[in-house]
């Protein structure tokens, strides 16, 4: 498989399949013409090449730039028209903002303007801009952590691409590519073009700084490349999983430098914050579906917000394949395996210790005579959900939450009852709670 074919397998991964089965799987990667800093794709009529110029070239260049460290010039043309004679980048005016000698590797997608932002990022999100406005001065360096799948790499790579139009030298890495990168410039002894590499750009940015744990030598290399670019005012962004006192196998001196900008966390989007994100994953994707489909999708995901992708691209491919509307009806059948039913194994423990969690409160509160307000919410929730999904009799029920009788647990599902009529957020919340339970997403 030549690299060109790999690239677009890899394509195939990112993108609609009705898209790359109807369009990307036509194309066909032309290797006599192509070379480091240029690709040749043929396509088998003008309309397939308009359409893979016009919407997935420059995709199509940043899969290269990461996987070969060079961005090349991505060609479309015609099977029947002579391939263009291979050029280097010197000869190709550029349509993008000023390269610097070193290639950026940021993914063009990753801007502000399509950053959704809640309660649980606004404060990164506020820090990064503020770092575009005095980059090198604001927060050096700006540590940026979360969970996977919150944002924390599009937030990192919306700064680089903004400095990047204001004509700043943008370095984006991963920490496995620094790793790599390291390790062959000193078995090569070429150590000297790695620096020149790291240390001479306005902006460096590491993404996943976590897996520097463990690895001393790289950790040293890091620390006085850490040390040259702050002391040049260059900005570093990096980005992680937990905050800096909780990597373990990092040097102290390593933990200090990180927490000497600012550190921000991202914490999980809440259930508006996910609408507004599958909203804007819809106008940017294309893709139309009801407002009853787009809350139940925001019911059903997990903290993580980069699964709300590929459940899109999964109901676009089959409603074009299938020539359906995206109903709720249709979008339930789709992703059911997604939510995988489990409700015969769940018990009223699960149930009673999943709502305490997502509450702040304690089970043993729930069957506690405590009768503040958050307690009867949660207990009555409690007693709502444990209704509908398990098997469980309303008596079975009342003796577990130490009630009189049975009559209790009527009113209770009665009074949820109406406020799921009456109140639109706290039914998507029950929604959102009875799906995840579904799903086994239970402590």
């Amino acid at each position: 498989m030549t690299i060109g074919d790999s690239i677009l397998v890899q394509l195939k991964e990112e993108i609609p399949e009705i898209e790359y089965k109807r369009y990307i799987k036509q194309l066909s990667f032309c290797t006599e013409s192509s070379k480091t800093d240029y690709a040749l794709f043929l396509a088998p009529n003008p309309l397939i090449a308009s359409w893979v110029r016009t919407k997935y070239s420059e995709k199509i260049a940043h899969l290269f730039e990461v996987k070969t460290s060079v961005k090349p010039q991505v060609a479309i043309e015609l099977k029947n028209k002579r391939p263009l004679k291979a050029q280097s980048k010197d000869s190709v005016t550029s349509t993008s903002p000023q390269h610097s000698a070193h290639q950026s590797l940021l993914n063009p997608a990753y801007t502000f303007d399509n950053y959704v932002v809640g309660t649980s990022n606004q404060f990164a999100f506020s820090a990064a801009q503020s770092v575009c406005e005095k980059p090198g001065e604001a927060y050096n360096p700006l540590y940026i952590y979360g969970g996977v799948g919150l944002g924390k790499t599009h937030l990192m790579q919306a700064v680089g691409n903004r400095l990047q139009t204001l004509g700043k030298s943008v370095i984006y890495s991963s920490v496995e590519q620094f790793v790599n990168d390291f390790t062959r410039h000193l078995r090569n002894q070429t150590m000297d073009r790695f620096k020149d590499k790291y240390r001479n750009c306005d902006v460096l940015m590491i993404d996943d700084i976590q897996f520097l744990s463990g690895k001393v030598q790289t950790q040293e290399e890091f620390f006085h490349t850490f040390e040259t670019l702050r002391n040049e005012n260059k900005q570093i962004i990096l980005t992680s999983d937990k905050h800096p006192k909780q990597i373990a196998g990092l040097e102290d001196r390593l933990k200090s430098r990180f927490e000497w900008g600012l550190v921000a966390d991202i914490q999980a989007p809440e259930l508006e914050t996910k609408i507004a994100i599958i909203n804007k994953k819809c106008e940017i994707n294309r893709v139309n579906i009801t407002k009853d489909v787009i809350d139940y999708i925001a019911t059903i995901i997990d903290n993580n917000a980069r699964e709300i992708e590929g459940i899109l691209s999964k109901l676009h491919a089959y409603a074009k394949l299938m020539n359906q509307e995206i109903t709720l009806e249709f979008t339930k059948n789709v992703l059911k395996e997604h939510i995988k039913e489990q409700r015969e194994n769940i018990t009223i423990d699960d149930i009673v210790k999943f709502v305490c969690k997502e509450l702040n409160v304690k089970p043993s509160e729930i069957r506690s005579k405590n009768r503040s307000k958050n307690i009867v919410y949660a207990r009555r929730v409690s007693i709502y959900l444990a209704r509908s999904i398990t098997q469980n009799t309303m008596p079975q029920l009342a003796q577990y939450f130490g009630m009189k009788d049975h009559t209790t647990i009527s009113h209770t599902m009665k009074k949820i009852n109406e406020l799921l009529k009456s109140d639109e957020n706290f039914k998507l919340k029950i929604d959102e709670l009875n799906n995840k339970i579904s799903a086994g997403q239970t402590p």
